[in-house]
């Protein structure tokens, strides 16, 4: 799969600000960066860092009045889709010492109040047949808002709201597989059929020795995702942080199939 993608920022500064941006699709073994390029309005030089887990890369601009940004990427997609349910489950003990973080709460992931729930309604599932029970049952339970839930949402308020965008849809599934003994992270991606089109968020869960890429909204499949960050929530994987403050003027975001 191929994917064509372009997104633009504008924000305005009321004091002149260091901008930390996620906004370009990750390279790695399974997705190829074909073309890329990236537009910021810094009068200091960027900085480029890498990313957490080696996903990504991270920009350092600085921001004066005014902060623009314009992202054009063309990438193509070789993940190969798997069938959760057939996937094995692996001990804590026998975990990779990158994965074990994972299991533990975040600031928007709690753990320790799923904990009962994912044992009483999953009783006797384990692994990836634990795994796409879950993101089933957030799929199924929650009803996608299609305008943004207040920025400090955690899982637990999702869970007894039973409503979000992707970000809460994401939140829910990584804190009911931590709770599940399954590692778990937050993805920011790029997708096809995105409904409004915005920046998305996504969950990777480690299973069979990898980890596997899914979307709890459902509106996007595995294989047509494009990756740019990951972290344990959405504080390690937003479009943008502002040491400071910002003022919105637009934000727009395009991702079409060429293929």
């Amino acid at each position: 799969m191929r994917l064509r993608i372009h997104a633009a920022l504008d924000y305005l500064l009321p004091e002149p600000a260091d901008v930390l941006l996620l906004v370009e699709a990750a390279a790695d073994g399974e997705q190829r960066l074909l073309l890329q390029s990236l537009r910021v309005s810094s009068p200091e030089p960027l900085r480029v860092l890498p990313g957490e887990d080696g996903v990504g890369q991270v920009t350092l601009a600085r921001g004066v009045d005014r902060l623009t940004a314009e992202y054009r990427g063309t990438v193509e997609v070789t993940r190969a889709p798997v069938d959760l349910a057939t996937l094995a489950a692996t001990a804590v003990r026998d975990l990779p010492a990158g994965t074990v973080p994972y299991l533990l709460p975040s600031r928007y992931c709690e753990v320790d109040p799923f904990e009962h729930f994912v044992g009483r309604e999953f009783a006797g599932l384990s692994g990836g047949a634990l795994a796409a029970a879950l993101v089933e049952w957030v799929r199924t339970t929650l009803a996608y808002a299609s305008v943004g839930t207040p920025g400090e949402s955690t899982a637990l308020r999702t869970f007894a709201e039973r409503r979000g965008v992707c970000r809460d849809f994401a939140h829910l599934l990584v804190s009911l597989a931590r709770a599940g003994g399954i590692p778990a992270r937050c993805v920011s991606a790029y997708a096809p059929g995105v409904d409004p089109p915005d920046f998305h968020a996504v969950a990777e869960l480690w299973l069979a020795g990898a980890w596997r890429l899914v979307d709890p909204t459902g509106m996007a499949r595995a294989d047509e995702i494009a990756r740019v960050a990951v972290g344990r929530d959405a504080t390690d994987i937003a479009f943008m942080t502002v040491w400071g403050s910002a003022r919105f003027v637009s934000q727009a975001v395009s991702v079409r199939r060429e293929d």
